[in-house]
């Protein structure tokens, strides 16, 4: 942590609720650094924290659970502004001496609530007929002693509640989520009125802090960063060259499953513009090799995976000196490893987790672990990246082989990249690219009846995929308007040899993921 940047943070302390995050990333936007902890954070931590305020999640526990999560009562008498949001007012009401019970009607989505007493919290806001988003069973039914009512519903008597002299605060509803409209208003009542923060957390102030923490930490010795040609490790790279110079060296494997044109362009870009030392492998066919005849998503994972570890530290060992390791790890993996529920169940396995054998003996530098995906993007900008990178969509470490059902075989690559290539050009030139999280090309393991030139045809079908998320931990599929799709379509069937029919994949995650593999 940068910590000589972040005198003025948020604390917030998680109890599990699906919108933690979303609180983070609000915070963030408003100009604010804050990190996220488990609700057990032990209370000493929290004092050496030394925030400006603290934040209590909402979570799927009822305070009358068995082994419902508690705060440490502690929190409550640090002369620290605390803000209960959801289960964290339900909580705050219970452990300082309130009342909550079940509620007769529990109250999931829209509701309308007036403000009683606006105070700082609530200044500036419409008093009466408030819109916001509430998602509970509960429902405070007492006040604790010195607590009074600030808001209320129909259902929820106390849809509000503060101690004014100990600034202490609550909200039965969600002000993170974009339903409750004045919700980025609360929060910065919250932020600058009450906890007195200044909106200092700037991507200007944190290239300029990150590298004298880069600087500090590395001293003399050499690092190595594996580039990819993602945003992510492409920030890593130029970040650290700001930083530390020739010192860094970069390896580049070209596994033979990238789109097409992309070792040409990550080579141009970073060698040539930001003449940064690059060290570029291909190993194509060691790979397809190694895939020959595999057709289950997780062993291809698994052999591109350890390849790639196999390719990387090869080439690392040509570079003498080098004592650092640089990931681009983002702060939604450090949240989830902190998580107060605990890792996710592992849908599918990513070929990076986990990092580097440990003989390779080099100490981690992570310059991206205290940011948010959309925050990198606005580094990549500091830093001059080309647009394309900042915003290129994200692709899977695997590649292509994981967008291929079945056996990867270089003639299926060729049909894979070639359509993925005019998807990405008609999405591109229709305006549309920058409004898409992903959009892709998937080679199916079928073949279907086509008619060509007054012949009949039995070719290969690609599914086209495009989604619009945030965060990838849900999307809906894009509703891209027809006469593009018509577009694409005709292309791909009259431009790839071998392909005579193109489907659109229009599932939303969950239930389905975004990748097919």
């Amino acid at each position: 942590m940068l910590d000589h940047l972040h005198q003025e943070r948020i604390l917030i302390l998680d109890f599990g609720s699906q919108y933690t995050q979303l609180i983070a990333r609000r915070i963030r936007e408003s100009h604010v650094y804050c990190e996220i902890h488990p609700c057990t954070m032990p209370l000493e931590e929290v004092k050496r924290f030394r925030a400006r305020g603290i934040i209590l999640s909402g979570g799927p526990s009822s305070v009358h659970d068995e082994g419902a999560p508690l705060a440490n009562p502690g929190v409550f008498d640090l002369g620290v502004p605390v803000l209960g949001i959801c289960y964290g007012v339900q909580l705050m009401a219970h452990q300082l001496g309130g009342r909550v019970e079940r509620a007769e009607r529990r109250e999931y989505g829209p509701a309308t609530v007036d403000i009683d007493i606006p105070g700082e919290l609530f200044r500036d806001i419409e008093p009466e007929g408030l819109r916001v988003w509430m998602s509970h069973g509960d429902r405070i039914i007492s006040l604790p002693p010195n607590f009074r009512i600030m808001a209320h519903s129909d259902n929820s008597p106390a849809a509000a509640m503060g101690d004014p002299e100990r600034l202490i605060f609550g909200v039965q509803f969600h002000p993170e989520v974009a339903h409750t409209p004045c919700g980025k208003d609360i929060l910065e009542n919250f932020l600058f009125r009450i906890c007195r923060c200044k909106p200092s957390w700037t991507m200007k102030s944190f290239v300029e802090s990150a590298i004298v923490s880069i600087r500090e930490k590395v001293g003399n010795d050499q690092v190595i960063c594996a580039l990819s040609g993602g945003v992510d490790s492409s920030v890593v790279a130029v970040l650290l060259h700001k930083a530390i110079g020739s010192r860094l060296h970069c390896i580049f494997v070209n596994n033979g499953l990238l789109r097409k044109g992309e070792a040409e362009t990550v080579q141009r870009v970073f060698r040539d513009h930001f003449e940064i030392d690059l060290n570029y492998v291909d190993a194509t066919d060691e790979f397809l090799r190694r895939l020959q005849g595999v057709s289950d998503p997780e062993t291809k994972r698994k052999i591109i995976g350890n390849l790639f570890i196999e390719t990387f530290e090869a080439q690392a060992g040509r570079i003498p000196d080098a004592r650092y390791l640089a990931q681009g790890t983002l702060y939604p993996d450090v949240i989830e490893s902190v998580s107060f529920k605990g890792p996710s169940a592992t849908i599918k396995t990513h070929h990076n987790v986990g990092g580097l054998p440990e003989r390779m003996k080099f100490k981690l530098i992570e310059p991206l672990r205290e940011l948010f995906k959309d925050e990198v993007r606005l580094l990549g900008r500091e830093l001059g990246l080309p647009e394309r990178i900042i915003m290129r969509h994200p692709f899977p470490g695997p590649g292509l082989a994981i967008r291929m059902i079945g056996p990867v075989t270089r003639n299926d690559l060729d049909i894979l990249r070639e359509a993925d290539a005019i998807i990405q050009e008609e999405i591109e030139a229709a305006g549309w690219y920058e409004h898409i999280w992903q959009s892709f090309a998937v080679l199916l393991p079928i073949r279907s009846v086509g008619v060509m030139g007054d012949e009949r045809t039995y070719d290969q079908v690609i599914a086209l995929r495009a989604v619009e998320s945030v965060d990838a931990m849900t999307a809906d599929w894009a509703r891209i308007p027809y006469d593009v799709l018509g577009r694409i379509s005709n292309r791909i069937i009259n431009e790839v040899e071998g392909v005579n029919r193109v489907v659109y994949d229009i599932s939303s995650k969950p239930p389905s993921t975004i990748e097919w593999e």
